[in-house]
């Protein structure tokens, strides 16, 4: 019998082609909902999604032939991972391809919320001309705390360095003594990173440990007018601690690519002047989507080789 690939989110047509080409039997349903899937899953040996998809344990459990979940980027939280282990089911993603991606995002509103760029092109488009009013700051010279320092971090921190910044890691395990020298970065604990950084930028994944890891507490902890950027996770940090941090001036401003809930319903928090939001784009380019998808293709058809008998 030939494989069967369920793909339940928009992915690039190369990897599907791969499949194809090595006839996998792939059905695209990019639309699909928790229920239909559920439904569905127990005539397919793998499930292909992204952000979108959550693969519950009521999906794994019903997935009676289900032998890969494969995720399309980095992130793994849509997917019960303890159901997935418990039944023996393998899960692959493509954290390598989408690095550059979100550190170029994760850089590029630094920029926006450090030179007030957004609220500069908004006025400029509302006839306003607030030159003398839209004073910004370098990043050059400025402390970069990394609250992690996987694919993307790791990126992150070498433009910050070429950029001029300092850079500070907190992270559970130190990284090795050559990273740090190849970055000119300190290995610091968290609390001294948050007291000591200008802008803070979180590169963790979300789990029971990091969820709200930055609440009112971390926040007070850190300088006064420093930015918080969050290409990572929403849930890491507690939307409404940051709210009442920028409001009461804290933190100078925020940079938001993902949120607790998405879409977001907290538009009091993304409608804060201060505040510079994009709608989880951090991996959404052109070539880390379509090189994702082939890898993707390429690492399940790699499973089924080695597991054929």
């Amino acid at each position: 019998m030939p494989v069967k690939v369920l793909v339940c989110d928009s992915i690039e047509d190369k990897g599907i082609e791969k499949l194809r080409r090595a006839r996998f039997k792939v059905n695209v349903k990019p639309s699909i909902s928790c229920e239909e899937l559920a439904e569905a899953i127990s005539e397919y040996d793998v499930v292909v999604v992204r952000s979108r998809t959550k693969v519950t344990r009521n999906v794994i459990e019903q997935g009676k032939r289900l032998k890969v979940i494969a995720r399309a980027g980095s992130g793994l939280d849509n997917i019960d991972l303890k159901a997935a282990e418990e039944r023996g089911i393998t899960v692959l993603n493509t954290p390598e391809v989408v690095a550059d991606s979100v550190a170029e995002l994760t850089i590029g509103l630094m920029l926006v919320v450090s030179r007030s760029i957004a609220l500069a092109d908004s006025s400029m488009k509302a006839g306003q001309w607030l030159k003398k009013d839209l004073e910004g700051s370098l990043l050059k010279g400025k402390t970069l705390g990394l609250i992690g320092l996987g694919n993307i971090g790791a990126k992150v921190a070498a433009i910050a360095k070429a950029l001029g910044m300092k850079i500070l890691i907190s992270k559970r395990t130190a990284p090795s003594p050559e990273t740090l020298r190849l970055l000119e970065a300190e290995f610091v604990p968290l609390k001294q990173l948050l007291r000591q950084s200008d802008a803070v930028s979180i590169h963790v994944p979300l789990t029971g440990q990091t969820a709200e890891m930055i609440g009112a507490e971390e926040l007070n902890l850190m300088k006064d007018g420093a930015v918080l950027v969050n290409t990572a996770r929403g849930g890491i940090i507690n939307e409404d601690a940051l709210l009442a941090s920028l409001k009461s001036c804290k933190l100078s401003g925020a940079a938001l690519d993902v949120y607790e809930v998405e879409p977001p319903r907290n538009l009091e928090l993304l409608r804060m002047p201060n505040v510079v939001c994009t709608p989880h784009i951090g991996a959404q380019t052109r070539e880390a989507q379509k090189t994702a998808s082939i890898l993707l293709a390429e690492k399940i058809i790699r499973f089924f080789k080695e597991h054929s008998g």
